[in-house]
């Protein structure tokens, strides 16, 4: 039975409420669906041994749920602050019979970054597919605003620590491995209350194509996943201005926001060997907004 897509889930935008920083997953109303319930793997990535950032919560847990229940063994980086999440991720996959390592890592301070590639290979023993998917998003309503500290701050979280993890990594990257990052539609269509934050993600767009390029000749897949208004911690934490979660969502085509669970089959996708003959791709999961690239 098929279901009608503007109908799957809330589709007439989110209650205001605010939230400590860093926001937490757990005291979101509604809950984001990760695919805590309804992800079934179908050991797509057997034996891969994968890191993935920021996977505490919203997107990155969608896809850490994903990769585990396909077969994989997962590194899960998540910001200090943030314990709750990755703590209940773990009892989540427990429960299952799973289990993934969690590392604490603050990506405002540089060399973070490289510690945890190091902890993950130390963990792991070697690396098949690294998700670069960590990020943050601080709205302003103005440009008088936004403080230059901030830019580079959002710069070296979004940015600076994914050349630095993937410089880490390359090393002992072997042929076969994926790199994914995320980027965002803000890279393609901006919103002049993330001016910051849409220059990362056109910057990691551009990055992603180019990277795929260099590492072609090695063997390795690099590709991007572009996520449209996503249900996360993000929005909570001064992601969105005052008053704009009950219009989250609601101009995409669709009509409503996606939940990170609908992102995961694209990231185990790019992972797989299904997507052997895909590099240096951008692919939109937006509710129909487009991107160009």
């Amino acid at each position: 039975m098929t279901t009608n897509p503007r109908d799957r889930y809330k589709a007439d935008g989110f209650p205001e409420q605010s939230s400590k920083s860093p926001a937490l997953q757990s005291e979101m109303t509604p809950l984001p669906d990760c695919g805590e319930q309804s992800y079934q793997g179908q050991q797509r990535l057997s034996g891969r041994k994968a890191l993935i950032t920021g996977g505490d919560s919203g997107i990155g847990r969608a896809v850490a749920i994903a990769f585990v229940r396909e077969g994989a063994q997962v590194c899960v980086q998540y910001l200090p602050g943030e314990e709750e999440d990755a703590e209940s991720l773990q009892d989540l996959l427990s429960q299952d019979g799973y289990s993934i390592e969690i590392i604490a890592a603050d990506f405002c301070q540089p060399g973070e970054g490289r510690r945890v590639v190091k902890e993950a290979f130390t963990v792991l023993g070697h690396l098949d597919i690294l998700v670069l998917n960590a990020a943050q998003q601080f709205a302003v309503a103005s440009l008088s605003d936004l403080s230059l500290a901030q830019v580079e701050q959002t710069f070296q979280v979004n940015f600076f620590t994914m050349i630095e993890m993937i410089k880490e990594a390359e090393p002992n990257l072997a042929p076969g491995a994926s790199i994914i990052t995320t980027s965002s539609v803000q890279a393609f269509n901006p919103s002049t209350q993330l001016l910051d934050y849409a220059a990362t993600k056109a910057a990691i767009s551009n990055l992603t194509i180019n990277l795929s390029q260099y590492f072609a000749e090695k063997g390795i897949r690099v590709n991007g996943v572009a996520p449209g208004p996503i249900w996360t911690p993000l929005q909570l934490d001064a992601g969105q201005l005052p008053g704009a979660l009950k219009d989250f969502g609601q101009n995409s085509l669709l009509g409503r926001a996606g939940q990170p669970v609908e992102l995961a089959d694209v990231y185990v996708f790019l992972a797989s060997e299904q997507a052997s003959y895909v590099t240096g791709q951008i692919y939109g999961v937006t509710g129909g907004q487009n991107i160009n690239l």
